[in-house]
């Protein structure tokens, strides 16, 4: 079975032995992410078949000698470097997120969250590689399902509440899951932070849902998120992290606390939606 990914404005790429067999077309054609941090001006197949060999080259990533323990951070406020900072000041207990080679992992240690999510895209489909998930454990990671490294963040969440945690943060991608979650999270009596990752291409009626059902949305390409969200506290313009709930903000604050530069913070409407910013075309 080969590995599945959707990247640089979704992009589907499958990758087999560690090398990229099949790129297809993204729904996006520019975006102010990846002109800051590569300097592509068009999303193409060419470029993101690029940028997925440098990731296999230089993280190891979906081969067994994937890196899995960073510290630094390639985004500010992205999914894993809020969660890296959650874990530091004990705000949260431990996580829930996916991992090429393992699926759906649960993990206390920051530096392996981050290790696995700081170049993360949307994870559609993996299979077990076994240093991977020999890896993991050895920095004190569960995997979920190491004979199929299934993707189940709940099913993730209800092993880490097996394990004794309570506050949880897990991300997701689907509307979905995260309703299932916030069922799971009465029935087992947790405190879930969802965090809604890869929404580029929701509809209208999907968007609605994940904000409703989630406590940080990071928009990516979406229009529907960003016409729709009612935010607390936006963080960036171009690519905006929405925190939805108090315990949201909190998460990202928690996050603003370990940022070493200086940080503007202001009262005013949200979301602030600057047209030259935004990814062309939203979808």
């Amino acid at each position: 079975m080969p590995h599945i990914m959707e990247m640089m404005g979704k992009a589907r790429v499958v990758v087999k032995d560690g090398k990229v067999i099949e790129v297809g077309a993204p729904v996006v054609e520019w975006c102010p992410l990846f002109v800051k941090l590569r300097g592509v001006q068009k999303m193409t197949p060419e470029e993101i078949r690029k940028n997925m060999e440098s990731q296999i080259r230089e993280l190891g990533m979906f081969t067994e000698n994937r890196k899995l323990e960073f510290e630094t951070t390639v985004v500010a406020f992205g999914a894993s470097e809020i969660m890296m900072s959650g874990l530091n000041s004990g705000f949260i207990e431990t996580t829930v997120t996916a991992c090429d080679g393992a699926g759906t992992v649960i993990s206390g240690n920051p530096a392996l969250v981050q290790g696995i999510g700081g170049r993360m895209s949307g994870l559609v489909e993996t299979e077990p590689i076994d240093a991977v998930i020999k890896g993991i454990e050895e920095r004190g990671g569960t995997v979920l399902d190491p004979s199929t490294a299934a993707i189940d963040p709940a099913s993730g969440v209800r092993k880490a509440a097996k394990l004794g945690y309570r506050k949880i943060a897990v991300t997701v991608a689907d509307l979905k899951t995260a309703k299932n979650l916030r069922k799971l999270e009465i029935e087992l009596r947790l405190d879930l932070i969802i965090v809604a990752v890869h929404v580029t291409g929701v509809s209208k009626e999907e968007a609605q849902g994940i904000l409703e059902n989630s406590d940080i949305v990071i928009s990516c390409a979406s229009r529907h998120i960003r016409e729709l969200a009612k935010p607390l506290m936006q963080v960036a313009a171009a690519i905006p992290l929405f925190a939805l709930t108090q315990k949201g903000k909190e998460l990202v604050i928690e996050r603003a606390k370990d940022i070493q530069s200086p940080i503007l913070i202001n009262t005013t409407k949200l979301p602030v939606l600057p047209a030259h910013k935004q990814p062309k075309n939203l979808v």
